[in-house]
């Protein structure tokens, strides 16, 4: 099992979500998070005024699926999410090592 973590552009959800359901996976967590790489932060105008803001609004998808679902869903959000401009994002995969439906107590791939 593996567990992929996506950092993407809020507006690039939906995209993305329906991308990885057409591959099979059938859940991801989403967070509001903020922060900043390479970009290092972006002006913003208010009432005239300009601010800097420091850390960009992103979302966080996490997704557990099977090791045979892994490469295609780093593909599926890379295509989904990318735009090919400096912000789009960071895609993260590590090694689960185990998972467990709560309601069942099934475990492993059949807990995803």
């Amino acid at each position: 099992m593996k567990m992929v973590m996506a950092i993407i552009q809020p507006f690039k959800l939906d995209a993305v979500r329906e991308a990885l359901g057409s591959i099979g996976v059938q859940g991801m967590t989403v967070s509001e998070v903020k922060g900043y790489g390479r970009q290092k932060g972006q002006t913003e105008i208010y009432r005239g005024a300009e601010y800097q803001i420091h850390y960009v609004p992103k979302l966080k998808l996490e997704a557990a699926v099977d090791d045979a679902t892994a490469e295609r869903a780093v593909e599926a959000i890379r295509s989904a999410a990318g735009q090919n401009k400096i912000g789009d994002g960071k895609i993260f995969v590590w090694d689960l090592s185990e998972a467990m439906r709560i309601r069942t107590g099934e475990t492993g791939d059949d807990a995803l």
